[in-house]
């Protein structure tokens, strides 16, 4: 097998090294100034008003749930494609998730659909920025008002993008963002909680330090403990990481979309495989790049189709295995889902492979991957 171009990579330079390497010689490695820092350059990148930073995308979900009230018997309205975290969050305080077909040219998770869920047990949707395209806002915003639901945003892929202008993390009532290598920023592991809502913000914050709430009154070594949370806590050099990533993102997803701009030039007319869209209201962040094969058109699967682009070297992957075939979600937690429960979006799972795309890809890279994807359709079409 030839060397694997990823799906996704980090892109971490001097810069980035030495803003991490002063921190590590300071006097706070953790709960330290640094966080603060970072947390404040999310918050005026993104126009939210609060930003809350936490040890991944997933302890923001957890953290998100939590300060929403959720409780056992709840549900939540999200998307079967979705990394999992997004429904098993929820698991964790007693609620269930409940899922929500897909639109079949955004893949994100489809309002319509959203309002056939709501029952008498909603607390809040989940919906999830798929692959950085941000979902229908004005819809979901208006079933949200309609209903009394919190929307809690999923943007773990959409750091960057934006909606009618508006860039992701500045309306919903609670957005969270990863950090994560393949992320569009990289604090190694890492998240975010945005929100413009003080009372969220300062229940995010105890939250993610083990509910501890300060009592000076008493003393100044005193601590009160009211609701317990979790140990959530980013570190002082991860936020360094995350500052000089930020002053970098613009350029990242500049380089996204002119890999985009290429990919789709070059692969609109094969007739063997469709492409990823992006609405005329949104700019996208390009998290991922997913092309979806029309297998009536091809004389093999999506198996040896996936494994025959890996043997070419690219480290294709699919994203993702949708929810209602999990074990967790078939077998237990209340929930009973299977195949033929969401057909859009299990159409979608069937033809899916997502190509390598990151900001650090060399022209060249990027030359291979065309050929190769090209190559690769032509030895199986009919």
């Amino acid at each position: 097998m030839k060397k694997l171009i990823p799906y996704g990579h980090q892109w971490i330079d001097e810069k980035d090294i030495k803003e991490v390497v002063k921190i590590l010689k300071s006097d706070w490695v953790t709960q330290g100034p640094k966080i603060e820092e970072f947390e404040n350059a999310i918050a005026k990148y993104c126009k939210a008003k609060y930003a809350v930073a936490v040890s991944s995308g997933t302890a923001a979900l957890y953290a998100a749930y939590a300060v929403a009230g959720i409780l056992p018997g709840n549900e939540i309205i999200t998307t079967p494609l979705t990394f999992a975290a997004t429904s098993y969050a929820a698991l964790f305080f007693g609620a269930k998730p409940v899922f929500a077909d897909i639109q079949e040219d955004t893949l994100n998770i489809d309002p319509v659909e959203i309002e056939k869920k709501i029952t008498k047990k909603t607390k809040i949707i989940s919906p999830v920025d798929f692959a950085g395209h941000p979902c229908d806002y004005d819809l979901i915003q208006k079933i949200a008002k309609k209903h009394k639901l919190l929307v809690i945003e999923d943007a773990a892929h959409a750091l960057g993008a934006k909606y009618r202008g508006k860039k992701i993390g500045s309306f919903s009532d609670m957005t969270i963002l990863s950090f994560h290598p393949v992320k569009t920023i990289t604090t190694g592991e890492g998240g975010m909680i945005l929100t413009n809502d003080k009372k969220l913000y300062e229940k995010l914050k105890i939250f993610r330090n083990h509910g501890i709430i300060k009592n000076p009154k008493i003393g100044g070594w005193y601590y009160d403990i009211k609701n317990p949370g979790f140990n959530l806590r980013l570190t002082d050099f991860q936020s360094a990481l995350g500052i000089s990533q930020l002053k970098k993102v613009d350029k990242f997803i500049k380089r996204r979309r002119e890999i985009v701009a290429r990919y789709n030039s070059a692969f609109k007319n094969i007739k063997e495989i469709k492409i990823p869209v992006e609405r005329d209201y949104v700019k996208s962040s390009w998290h991922i790049y997913i092309i979806r094969l029309q297998l009536d058109k091809l004389k093999a699967s999506r198996k040896e189709i996936f494994e025959s682009m890996q043997k070419e070297g690219l480290g294709v992957q699919v994203h993702y295995v949708l929810l209602n075939l999990q074990p967790f979600c078939q077998e237990g937690f209340g929930m009973s889902y299977g195949a033929g429960d969401f057909p859009v979006a299990e159409k979608y799972y069937s033809e899916a492979i997502t190509i390598p795309l990151f900001p650090k890809m060399t022209d060249k890279e990027v030359e291979y991957v065309i050929k190769t994807v090209k190559k690769v359709i032509n030895r199986y079409k009919k």
